[in-house]
């Protein structure tokens, strides 16, 4: 058995990965903790739905209790203002690093941590999101998951944060890796949000990452402490996967232009 916890696995991320870790792999057994009336948006009958509801921030020990034998945390909740958000965060790690047996933690990320370094508003990747392609000769060099955050808003921030306390997990000896996670909808569609293509994941890769983080893991490989870019295998992707999947085996297998071959 995989003993897995999620932290806040009823949203778009959380639902994928409750529907595609078991495909995957029926050893998963996955644990959701949530607030109380948290909408699950998971579409598909067969969604794992063992769920725990809890405010972990009024109560630390019952989510300390929580972690207590898991082989995997992965921490997608989050909440309020950036203080709000980064004191749920402290308290997340503080928990993991209080555990025994510390699990590997794969905690979230966003491709916008990175913000500083890209813009769908601004050339050359404003043409690119325009779907001007031709007009780019020669093609903008992808961004890489190596580069640091750099982020320009309060969201990109709490995100770099997390970032860091994964980085003090990887000193302390342990396993800790930050999901940069690209768009990630329950319906695994197309949505009208510019660029969107070239950044989408697809629930399912978004599984086999989690999957491949913990597969490296457990084989002593895992390069704890890294940062990714977790986006599925778009032909006209922004960020270079060249890395995660040289480093943990990361193979995504979907491509958002399936939603444009008929137009």
């Amino acid at each position: 058995m995989i003993n897995v916890l999620l932290i806040g696995g009823r949203g778009n991320i959380g639902s994928g990965l409750r529907t595609f870790l078991p495909r995957l792999d029926d050893d998963y057994q996955i644990t959701s903790v949530d607030l109380s009336g948290s909408v699950d948006l998971a579409t598909e009958a067969d969604a794992q739905c063992d769920f725990v509801d809890l405010d972990i921030s009024d109560h630390p020990d019952e989510l300390s209790a929580l972690m207590e034998g898991r082989d995997v945390v992965v921490y997608l909740a989050r909440k309020g203002s950036l203080s709000v958000m980064n004191a749920m965060t402290d308290l997340v790690f503080t928990a993991l690093l209080q555990q025994d047996s510390v699990p590997l933690m794969i905690a979230s990320s966003s491709v916008h941590a990175c913000d500083g370094a890209y813009s769908v508003h601004e050339e050359p990747w404003s043409i690119w999101a325009e779907r001007r392609f031709e007009d780019l000769k020669p093609q903008p060099e992808q961004i890489r998951s190596s580069i640091d955050a750099c982020p320009v808003n309060d969201y990109g921030a709490e995100k770099a944060y997390v970032e860091q306390w994964c980085r003090q997990v990887a000193d302390a000896g342990h396993g800790a890796i930050a999901a940069r996670w690209g768009g990630i909808n329950a319906s695994n569609q197309m949505i009208q949000e510019r660029g969107y293509f070239a950044l989408w994941c697809h629930q399912e890769d978004a599984a086999r990452f989690v999957h491949a983080c913990h597969s490296t893991h457990k084989d002593g490989d895992l390069p704890s402490g890294a940062h990714y870019f977790v986006v599925s295998n778009n032909t006209y992707n922004i960020f270079d996967l060249e890395i995660p999947r040289r480093e943990i085996g990361y193979e995504p297998t979907h491509d958002a232009e399936t939603f444009y071959h008929d137009r």
